[in-house]
């Protein structure tokens, strides 16, 4: 049963990127905040126990970065609704796109059966968008954060692209026939 303690999390986040979005739209900032902090900690903690105990699975390849995703962009979309600034619409769109193009990427690896590893600009990329929301989220409870927030937001989109490409050129040749880098770890479970 503790083996599937990441996945079960993984879960539970998909289920909290709708009570977010609930929340956000009904105007309860504070609580649409803390189930954000709450989305995060369980992704942090998930990924700890499955790297920790090699409690990896498939099923978690593809919770995990799908719960992840889902809830940037609910928050994302969330406060563009909430701020009306155009601003906002740019950083889901550009979010968007990239993830569009994650998912063709690792569509094209699955099929070459490559595994596709977490490496630290989608950790940090993730850590900063995470840290980016979480301000704009203040900014709804009267908490002076902008222009701060959509600096994070703007260096969290870079790194997401830097995150894509650096994801590509370690996966390319693996792609293609060549050998894969030594890094690469059937027990780390995502990429961001």
């Amino acid at each position: 049963m503790m083996r599937h303690l990441p996945n079960i999390l993984s879960g539970i986040r998909l289920i909290l990127v709708g009570v977010f979005v609930m929340l956000f739209r009904a105007g309860r900032y504070l609580p649409a905040l803390c189930i954000f902090l709450i989305a995060f900690l369980t992704d942090v903690l998930d990924g700890y126990l499955a790297r920790k105990h090699g409690w990896v699975s498939n099923i978690g390849k593809l919770l995990d970065p799908l719960a992840d995703k889902l809830m940037t962009l609910a928050a994302l979309v969330s406060i563009y609704v909430g701020k009306q600034k155009q601003i906002y619409l740019v950083l889901f769109l550009l979010m968007a796109l990239k993830e569009f193009l994650m998912i063709v990427g690792g569509l094209i690896l699955a099929k070459r059966k490559v595994v596709v590893f977490a490496a630290w600009p989608g950790k940090i990329a993730t850590g900063l968008f995470a840290a980016g929301v979480i301000l704009s989220l203040l900014s709804f409870l009267s908490v002076h954060v902008e222009p701060y927030n959509l600096y994070v937001l703007g260096i969290a989109t870079l790194t997401s692209y830097y995150a894509l490409g650096y994801y590509a050129v370690k996966q390319l040749p693996a792609t293609f026939g060549k050998k894969a880098e030594p890094s690469q770890s059937a027990g780390q479970r995502k990429i961001s």
